[in-house]
């Protein structure tokens, strides 16, 4: 570590008035793993703490029981052990209201509230909110009967993109040229948003925000099918990678100008301030840039990439957002490198995933610092074994000079790990590193 950059980091800190944190994360996989293990990098942080955590993040944090969903339980937490900041990574947890008993009792959170939350946890709610800030998106119809869902996928033809309204862990949305899958898609849920088919490739932007001042992260882009060639059922994320050496030059300017930065104001006037992790999902069609989704948190897996290239101290820029203060920040400063993660996934995944299998080569895949291992779904066995426990069992992320030295590496990793039906896509970052 260079003399030069410790003096600018304590600059950084010295000019928050930031001189050491306790910080409580809240979730339990391997987008909370990233964090986590972002915090624990940085010296300001004097106790790292994780809620429940999972075998993985137990490793960088001091993990505890309780119910992510509880907000009351949540701040009982906090309180109990002298939090200075909580970040809250899932959606679930925030539609449920978790950081308003937290902003409450004076606590300072990263993570919206309940209300703001709606961005995520209701299509038809971003949809609204997308029009009175005139932000570009697909045109759409919310549905709640089968007749009107057959009328709206007739009305925009193939390919039909039909999305669950409410929460659905990535998992929510079909895209397909059947009409009968579609169909069936829709009158499986209660309310659905149909909309028109969005071509181009997609980008992922992160943003964080203090409800007035918008600093966005850099992009990344995920893939969410199943299988190699973008084939199979979609999923939460089968992998990811930064920089886009493709994307648009002016792209994060363009975007901060025409999305994020006007949903954070129309939010604001609406009463509903959103203070947090604005995730916007986005198309570059032929048409221009276009909204795709709105995610209320840190995405799972572009966090693990985006993360891995930020240089700049985490918590303090957490802190600054919960606290109403991101305009005082200095820019924020990322690694000219890349980042690449693979997903490992259970056998089953995503309809029916196995569990309890145990997992053999973790430390291996981290042995000569070739890659880093992040956990996802995972537990301790009784006899101290780290077990599989959900679908996404973990993310494997590498660093390099470029896409190629990253995902080289990554995939290095990949190969000492092993599970029983253990799966991953084989393409991640391909065409973009050649």
């Amino acid at each position: 570590m260079s003399t030069p950059w410790i003096a600018c980091y304590w600059s950084f800190h010295q000019r928050l008035r930031f001189p050491g944190v306790k910080v409580l994360v809240i979730g339990g996989g391997a987008r909370e793993h990233a964090l986590c293990r972002s915090l624990s990098q940085d010296p300001a942080v004097t106790a790292l703490h994780c809620a429940p955590g999972n075998a993985g993040i137990a490793q960088v944090a001091t993990v505890h029981p309780v119910d992510q969903l509880d907000g009351t339980a949540v701040t009982a937490l906090a309180r109990e052990l002298s939090a200075d900041l909580v970040v809250v990574g899932p959606e679930a947890p925030l539609v449920a209201g978790v950081a308003d008993p937290l902003r409450a009792a004076g606590i300072p959170v990263f993570g919206p509230s309940a209300e703001a939350a709606q961005l995520e946890g209701s299509k038809a709610f971003a949809k609204d909110v997308m029009a009175g800030a005139g932000v570009p998106t697909a045109r759409s119809y919310v549905c709640t009967t089968v007749e009107e869902a057959a009328a709206a996928l007739d009305a925009f033809g193939a390919p039909y993109v039909v999305k669950d309204d409410g929460l659905a862990a990535g998992k929510g949305v079909v895209v397909t040229s059947d009409r009968e899958a579609a169909l069936a898609h829709a009158a499986s849920c209660e309310r659905v948003v149909i909309e028109e088919y969005l071509d181009g490739p997609e980008v992922s932007l992160f943003a964080i925000t203090d409800g007035t001042t918008v600093l966005p992260l850099v992009p990344a882009q995920d893939f969410k099918r199943a299988l190699d060639g973008d084939e199979g059922p979609n999923t939460g994320g089968m992998g990811a990678y930064s920089p886009l050496p493709w994307a648009p030059e002016g792209l994060v300017q363009e975007v901060l100008d025409t999305v994020l930065q006007p949903t954070v104001d129309e939010l604001r006037r609406r009463g509903t301030p959103f203070s947090g992790l604005l995730y916007a999902g986005l198309a570059l069609t032929s048409r221009g840039t276009r909204v795709i989704e709105f995610n209320a948190r840190f995405g799972d897996p572009e966090t693990q990439v985006v993360l891995a290239r930020l240089e700049t101290p985490l918590a303090g820029v957490l802190l600054a957002a919960a606290n109403g203060t991101l305009a005082e920040l200095e820019p924020l400063r990322w690694s000219d490198g890349a980042a690449v993660t693979v997903v490992l996934a259970s056998e089953g995944y995503p309809a029916a995933p196995r569990t309890g299998d145990p997992i053999e080569g973790l430390a291996e895949a981290e042995a000569d610092g070739t890659a880093f291992v992040l956990h996802a779904g995972t537990r301790l066995g009784e006899d101290g074994a780290v077990l599989t426990a959900g679908g996404r069992v973990l993310s494997v992320t590498a660093t390099g000079g470029d896409l190629a030295e990253a995902r080289a590496k990554a995939y290095r990793g990949v190969e000492r790990i092993a599970f029983k039906g253990a799966q991953h896509r084989t393409d991640i970052a391909l065409k973009a590193a050649r």
